[in-house]
């Protein structure tokens, strides 16, 4: 009896795709090859993380089949072909929102979108433009004042935002450019003045007194929304 019962408390092996890998086996260096690629965020997702979305597309699909078996039945052909082309026009709606949506996320805004753009609007679209140019973004917005700070390979931007006013009549070729309008400032953090409108002669020469102080206009705005980075629109390397 005693020794029916120590073979009975014995504990079970574990099943083969249980065990470890033998050391310096093929399992085991791709066990450590995935390990290493979880570590660095390149490894893709797994099933358990893309299976709500397939349930989620084949739900979806049976719903309109079952939509289209409907309107048959219910319309004839005739209501079977006005729901496709309903439907068909929903898609290319909504593939075009989610496109510029996409691309609005990527810092790249038409001028139309700025246009609409708030203090606050203008602030995130100035983040993810930054972003998009590889530099790292934190926002020091505080009692109402928009501001952000950005760091990238040693350097330093602090960006304010002004809305767009009325600026008394230019003489010809408009404000001056970055390159002009300001001066490396003493503590080496490059200061940009971020306004939908235009900057006038008084800003200019203001900015350019100051050190460090550039204006970035709705012109140069624009461009910097359509890929432009700010080194092409003159800031100093």
């Amino acid at each position: 009896m005693a020794l029916v019962t120590r073979r009975l408390r014995r504990p079970s092996m574990p099943v083969w795709w249980r065990r470890p890998p033998a050391p310096g086996s093929r399992r085991s260096q791709r066990q450590r090859a995935l390990a290493e690629l979880r570590a660095q965020g390149r490894h893709g997702p797994e099933l358990r993380d893309v299976l709500p979305a397939f349930l989620g597309l084949g739900a979806a699909a049976l719903g309109l089949v079952l939509l289209l078996v409907w309107a048959y039945r219910a319309f004839g052909v005739g209501g079977l072909v006005v729901m496709v082309v309903s439907l068909a026009a929903a898609a290319v709606a909504g593939l075009r929102w989610h496109r510029a949506v996409v691309r609005r996320r990527g810092g790249r805004y038409t001028a139309a979108e700025l246009g609409r753009l708030d203090g606050q609007g203008l602030a995130v679209a100035a983040g993810r433009m930054l972003r998009r140019d590889g530099w790292r973004v934190a926002d020091l917005s505080e009692r109402g004042q928009l501001r952000l700070y950005a760091q990238r390979r040693g350097r330093e931007l602090d960006l304010a935002f002004r809305p767009a006013v009325a600026v008394d009549a230019e003489p010809a070729g408009g404000p001056a450019p970055l390159r002009e309008a300001g001066r490396p400032g003493v503590d080496h953090l490059t200061r940009v003045v971020v306004s939908p409108g235009g900057f006038s002669r008084a800003d200019v020469l203001w900015a350019s007194r100051q050190g460090g102080v550039h204006l970035l206009d709705g012109h140069q705005l624009q461009r910097w929304a359509e890929g432009a980075t700010l080194e092409e629109l003159g800031l100093p390397r």
